[in-house]
């Protein structure tokens, strides 16, 4: 939850950042933002997946005997990389946007894309991650057949 919390909290002052027309508020934004991420992002994506891990293994549900916690494990393992190299990548570009421009306005041309950036990526990890959690509460595609079974085969067939 507080992977997800996280990406509400960039996503809130990326929309801030994109919809004001205040300099300082822009640049006070992204650098929060920046902060957040170089503080956060790593630790809690860390914490998300290893405790993930944890009640996989520990629990009735197992790692990998339900498709629906395969799911999660495999989106949990990619959100986690592209959280550490996309996501943060697109925060440092942010600051170091507002940081070219120290003072004085800023025009939505000194920042190019990385206006958009800041709001997407935030935006479809948040999806991902909201969509881990309904899995989490749904269940769905029922347990993956044992190990070495075959499900076409009858046991007491052609004995």
């Amino acid at each position: 939850m507080s992977w997800l919390a996280l990406m509400l909290c960039l996503l809130t002052l990326a929309v801030a950042a994109l919809t004001t027309g205040d300099a300082d508020r822009l640049r006070t934004a992204y650098r929060a933002m920046g902060m957040l991420g170089d503080a956060l992002v790593l630790p809690l994506s860390l914490l998300t997946f290893l405790s993930g891990v944890v009640l996989g293994l520990g629990t009735s549900w197992g790692l990998f005997r339900y498709y629906w916690v395969s799911t999660k494990f495999w989106l949990t393992l990619a959100a986690m990389a592209a959280s550490i190299f996309a996501l943060t990548a697109r925060l440092h570009d942010a600051v170091r946007a507002v940081d070219a421009h120290p003072t004085g306005p800023i025009r939505a041309e000194d920042l190019g894309f990385v206006r958009y950036n800041t709001v997407i990526v935030p935006a479809v990890a948040l999806s991902l991650y909201l969509f881990t959690v309904i899995l989490s509460v749904y269940k769905p595609w029922g347990r993956r057949p044992a190990e070495g079974a075959r499900p076409d085969r009858i046991p007491e067939a052609g004995a």
